[in-house]
């Protein structure tokens, strides 16, 4: 299993916005192959920061089941114009 987690910085004033687009969002990456499970949190000390953890069964799955298809072309068209800056996104395996 891997573990995706991005931090995302949402442009002030958008928090609620963004959270229902979220919860659109979510049936698009649902759909792919190799998805596991996703969760959003909302940071409580920094204002408009989240974290979005997604567990993949690999970084395939992610980086080109997900990233290459349809189904990102949504998330994207409705999610990216949130961020300011664009997150980077790392992917975690279990060690222990």
């Amino acid at each position: 299993m891997i573990l995706e987690v991005a931090i995302l910085n949402v442009k002030p004033g958008q928090s609620e916005k963004f959270e229902a687009d979220f919860k659109t969002a979510g049936q698009y990456i649902s759909a792919i192959d190799g998805y596991i499970q996703h969760t959003l949190k909302r940071c409580v000390e920094v204002e408009h920061q989240y974290v979005l953890l997604v567990e993949w069964v690999s970084i395939e799955a992610h980086e080109v089941g997900f990233r290459q298809s349809a189904q990102y072309l949504q998330w994207k068209s409705l999610l990216h114009d949130y961020y300011d800056p664009f997150p980077q996104v790392l992917h975690y395996e279990n060690v222990l």
